[in-house]
């Protein structure tokens, strides 16, 4: 899954002006091209990189709860008194109430006034340990862990919205190649075409020659061939267009783009291929709809904190002292164990801030609510879409097939009749022609399957389709 690539490192990379021509032969496969995208596409990279931002805001949301230790001390250097005070504090929040536990130590030595008579410890100094507890405002929720939880929250939207970018990438990845792969197949089906004037030219040249055809024919077979070389003139272009759209996807393992070469064009039996569904498909696998979920989840988290600030605040305080060590100047009253209890109310009388909270935050609860149930509607229809044209898809593509067999019998046909002296040009062009585009009729059907099986396999987030599944 995409996020076991989260740990990846990033390549520093440096894009060229013109992509870099592939040293490969074979035929270039979609795997090969999803592979290349999934591992070296700038958007997941992009992607990547702002889930590890999410995570770093949800380790730094982590250090509300850490332990934090200061000293302070202080020292009469003039006047009637010579007190001086060194204490040491350690503050644990707790992770399951408002509250947070701490232990205390203090050492004073010399002579303080009596209106600092707390000051004076036994010699080896007092330890205290001390408790804080929220039993109301901050029992179930306070900031701390709600920005824990908001944090975590932040953290899967971000790897949502990677897994979407993903999706995208290679959703137009595979477009991009099949597009590439259906120009080459014109292209090829132009030239053949092309290949049976040019092999037709001097046999007619030569009956011309023995007076056997009119000159007429021969120029009326130039025309032709001047018309089937544009032809192949205007694939060509389409197919070095086809090839630099792919080279946005395509890259080497430093993440430049490669052109790939004409000679890497599959056959026509593997061209094509579309891809086939996996595991059976659930709303709730979408990213886009697993999104809303997650800032339903967070605008909830953002209302128990409103409804928190809502409640008066209750704190009970416990604590337990103890000088240890001979007596100091402070006397006797020091050396027993102490124990104090404490409790702490106050109640908001207005708290318009809270109320306002609350009344926002349950709006926008309302909004995201109804936001996730079209959502839900959407990708059912849009689903339901995708299997529609591909069905139609299908049909067609039987259909052509069909209808290229029977222009290459005629065209076939044809062109032994007019080799017999049976037919004329006019007639065996117009064969080969329509054979010819029946062929091009037939490979823009399995594009068309191609490209809707490819928006399938995007629309029901099949991450083995898309070469997201390692």
């Amino acid at each position: 899954m995409l996020a076991a690539c989260c740990c990846a490192p990033v390549l520093a990379q440096e894009v060229p002006a013109e992509p870099a021509e592939s040293p490969r032969t074979s035929p270039l496969t979609l795997e090969e091209v999803l592979r290349a995208s999934a591992r070296s596409a700038p958007q997941i990279i992009e992607a990547l990189a702002r889930v590890r931002q999410a995570e770093g805001r949800a380790l730094a949301a982590e250090g509300a709860f850490d332990t934090v230790f200061d000293v302070d001390g202080r020292s009469r250097l003039l006047g009637n008194y010579d007190g001086s005070v060194v204490e040491a504090r350690a503050t644990r929040p707790f992770t399951g109430n408002g509250g947070y536990a701490y232990g205390n130590y203090r050492v004073s030595r010399g002579d303080f006034p009596i209106y600092e008579d707390q000051a004076f410890t036994n010699r080896l100094g007092e330890v205290k340990i001390g408790t804080l507890f929220s039993l109301l405002r901050d029992r179930f929720i306070d900031d701390r862990r709600a920005g824990l939880t908001l944090a975590a929250g932040a953290n899967a939207i971000a790897r949502f919205e990677a897994e979407a970018s993903a999706i995208g990438v290679q959703s137009r990845a595979l477009q991009a190649y099949q597009n590439w792969a259906a120009a080459g197949l014109r292209l090829r089906a132009y030239r053949d075409l092309l290949e049976l004037a040019e092999s037709r030219r001097a046999g007619i040249a030569r009956q011309v020659e023995l007076g056997a055809r009119p000159e007429i024919l021969l120029v009326e077979n130039d025309q032709n061939l001047t018309r089937r070389r544009a032809l192949v003139a205007q694939a060509e272009q389409l197919f070095a267009a086809a090839a630099n759209q792919l080279s946005l996807y395509y890259r080497d393992a430093a993440g430049r783009p490669i052109l790939v070469p004409a000679d890497r064009l599959p056959d026509e039996a593997t061209a094509l291929a579309a891809t086939r569904g996996g595991a059976a498909f659930l709303p709730d696998d979408r990213p886009d709809l697993q999104t809303v979920l997650a800032q339903i989840d967070q605008s909830l988290v953002r209302l128990a904190q409103a409804e928190n600030d809502l409640q008066p605040r209750l704190d009970l305080r416990g604590e337990v002292g103890k000088d240890i060590g001979p007596e100091g100047l402070g006397g006797s009253s020091r050396t027993p164990l102490e124990t104090v209890v404490g409790v702490r109310f106050s109640m908001p009388l207005q708290n318009r801030a809270a109320r306002g909270r609350v009344a926002e935050v349950r709006a926008e609860i309302e909004a995201l609510s109804a936001r996730q149930q079209y959502l839900r509607d959407q990708i059912a229809t849009e689903v339901e879409g995708i299997n529609i044209a591909v069905d139609g898809a299908e049909r067609l593509a039987e259909i052509a097939i069909r209808e290229r067999d029977l222009s290459r019998r005629l065209a076939e046909a044809e062109r032994r009749r007019f080799e017999l002296g049976s037919s004329d040009f006019f007639l065996v062009n117009q064969r080969e022609e329509t054979a010819a585009d029946a062929e091009i009729r037939l490979i823009d059907a399995r594009a068309r399957i191609a490209n809707a099986r490819g928006e399938l396999s995007a629309a029901t987030v099949d991450r083995r389709a898309l070469g997201l599944d390692q």
